[in-house]
Parts: C-alpha cells; structure tokens; sequence
C-alpha cells in the first residue's frame, strides 16, 4: 500500500495572489499603449505578475526544459510509427543537441534536463544525472496488465516532486515541461478519455509522426480496451497511473501539482502534459491556475483535456515532436508579455484641478 496522500496538495496549492493581479491590472490601463492592444500579451503579463506576487512583472530570466522519458510496453501493438524501445535514441539526440528541442533551447539560451523514469535500455548507457530516478525499464501493456504496481507509481510519483524542489530551489523561474516516449501518446489518451468520460475514438490522435489508418485503428483499440480497466480505478489517481499511465506520466503529474505548490509556472507542450495536468486537477482543482498551454498540438485528445481545464493555447502550430518544442515556441511571447508589462512607460499623472478659494465674509 502507498503510504503517499495526494489529498494533501488540495492544502497545499493556493491560487496566484488575485489582489496581485488586479493591481496589474490597474497598472496595465495606465500605461500609454491602450488597454486591449496588446491582445493576450496584456493577460499573460497579468497572470505573470500574479504567479510571482510583483508589480511590475520580473522578467523571465532562468528559465529551464524539463523533459520526462519512457517507453511503454504497449507500443508492441503497432500503435507508433516508431520502434518499440527506442525512446532512448530520442533522447541521446535531445542530449547531443540534434533534436528540435534541443535547437530550439539553445537559440533561446534555456538549459535542458532530462529525466528518465522508464526508457527500455540499460542506465549505463545514459549519464547518471539522466538515469538517477528511474523506477523501472519500460511499463506494462496497459490494455492487459497494469503500467506499474501501485509502489512504482508512488516511486515516479515523487520523484516528480523531488525535480520539481530541486527546480524551484536552484531559481528556475518557469518551466517548458515535455516528455519522450515511444507509445506514450496511448496511455495519455486513456488517462484524458477516462477523466472526460469519452469514448476512445474521441481523443485518438496521429501521434508525433502521422500514424497511417491502419495503425490509428491498432491504436483506437488499445485505448479501448485500456479504458475498460481505467475506468474502475478513477476515484483514486495514483492508482489510475499506475493501471494505465507509466513512470514517467506519473512522475509529470507529480512535477506539475509540487510546482504549484512552489509557485513555479510551468508551459505545457503536448497531448502527455496536458493529460498529467488533468490528472493534477482532479487531484487539487487549483493547481491549472499556474499551468499555461504553450500550443495546440492538433491531438484530439489535448484538446478536449485543455478545455476541461479552461486552458487555452498560446500557439496553434500543430508541432507534434514533443520533447517541449512546441512549448518552447510559446515562451518568447511570454517573456514579451513581461518585458512590455514591466517596461512599457506610464501616462503622467493629470495635475489635480485647484480647489475655489473661499470667499472673503462679507
């Protein structure tokens, strides 16, 4: 049994400070730029000045990709257009710095991490700071078997608080969450599907690399039939992601609710984030207000989870790769909306009008 009480973020999460926000509202309509012509830029300054309890906004300067990977053992259905167990050369890409990411982050100047919590190779093979918290190698089939005993999901669970300390600690002051993974896409559709209460045609999507028919079909079966032993575990998350999620879907929801508990904003990237995310907000129904959607990924299943969370995307780009790229496209406007929250002049204050002097007693 999990000695683990995620009631406890319920507690522990509060809401950006609204009194915060709305002196950045006031401050915003003093500005010489009319309020409204910077379109979300004005709402996104807003919601920064109230994550981090200042007016003026402080800039976005230590931001940081934080990349969760696995693989999953339902991939051996054919629901990928990738080999099964392979994630572990996506990710010695992102670490070389040949992915899209990776180009992506070192155009922006933003530092990349990468967590392994269940890539199907040996740890040797990666470097320790990768491998540290892995739970596992791969995940079950979930259409059959469990992704996880309930000690293993515990275990990714806390580890994604553990990153997310370690993040808040160091001074990182937004994170660009992504994910690798070959199949991931699968069990992050059977998470969103069971919460939504969707059938799983509704949220079956291309994956990152526009599967043909045929496996689309191999893969709308699989979330089927994983729906099928979802759906008796959803009074109880942990057990949900240990049923049909795997380590490193566990370890992202436990990362997204532990950096809202550390006021930590984070931008979400694709279809995996935005169901860990869902996940979180059945756990701790605040816990969104500090989440951004960085971009529409085109999955149907992302779509359906932001709107249950009231998120709507920053970028409609339908960038797929996952890694954080498409997120890491949003964080330039976010940091656009700062500086010019921050930075742009105030209209002078009108003179106050001269009081009558009293006439003189007759």
């Amino acid at each position: 049994m999990s000695s683990l009480n995620l009631d406890d973020f319920t507690d522990l999460i509060e809401r950006p400070d609204g009194g915060v926000r709305r002196d950045a509202e006031a401050r915003r309509e003093r500005q010489i730029v009319p309020p409204g012509s910077l379109g979300r830029l004005d709402e996104l300054g807003e919601w920064l000045a109230a994550a981090q309890s200042s007016v003026p906004v402080r800039p976005v300067e230590r931001p940081r990709v934080v990349v969760f990977a696995g693989d999953h053992g339902v991939a051996e259905l054919g629901v990928s257009a990738r080999p099964v167990g392979t994630a572990d050369q996506l990710v010695r890409s992102l670490l070389e710095g040949g992915s899209p990411a990776a180009v992506l982050a070192r155009r922006l100047g933003v530092p990349v991490r990468v967590v392994d919590m269940a890539l199907d190779c040996e740890p040797d093979s990666l470097p320790d700071e990768v491998v540290k918290h892995r739970v596992r190698r791969g995940s079950g089939r979930i259409d059959i078997e469990d992704a996880l005993t309930l000690e293993e999901a515990t275990a990714a669970f806390e580890a994604g608080v553990a990153v997310a300390n370690e993040e808040a600690d160091s001074g990182t002051d937004l994170v660009v969450l992504g994910d690798v993974s070959v199949g991931g896409t699968t069990p992050a559709s059977v998470l969103i599907a069971a919460l939504c209460g969707t059938d799983a045609s509704v949220v079956t999507g291309r994956g990152g690399l526009a599967i043909d028919d045929l496996t689309w079909m191999r893969k709308c079966a699989a979330i089927r039939d994983a729906l099928r032993r979802a759906r008796p575990v959803l009074g109880d998350q942990l057990q949900l992601l240990a049923t049909v999620g795997g380590a490193d879907l566990a370890a992202m929801t436990g990362f997204l609710l532990q950096s809202a508990v550390r006021k930590l904003p984070v931008i979400l990237d694709g279809v995996v984030a935005a169901a860990c995310a869902l996940v979180g907000q059945r756990v701790a129904f605040r816990a969104p207000d500090w989440w951004l959607a960085g971009q529409n990924s085109g999955e149907p299943g992302q779509a359906k989870a932001l709107d249950r969370m009231a998120l709507e995307p920053l970028l409609d780009h339908g960038v797929t790769v996952g890694e954080g790229a498409g997120a890491l496209l949003a964080l330039p406007l976010v940091q656009a909306a700062a500086a010019l929250s921050a930075e742009l002049p105030l209209k002078p204050e009108e003179p106050a009008e001269p009081e009558e002097a009293e006439k003189p007693e007759e």
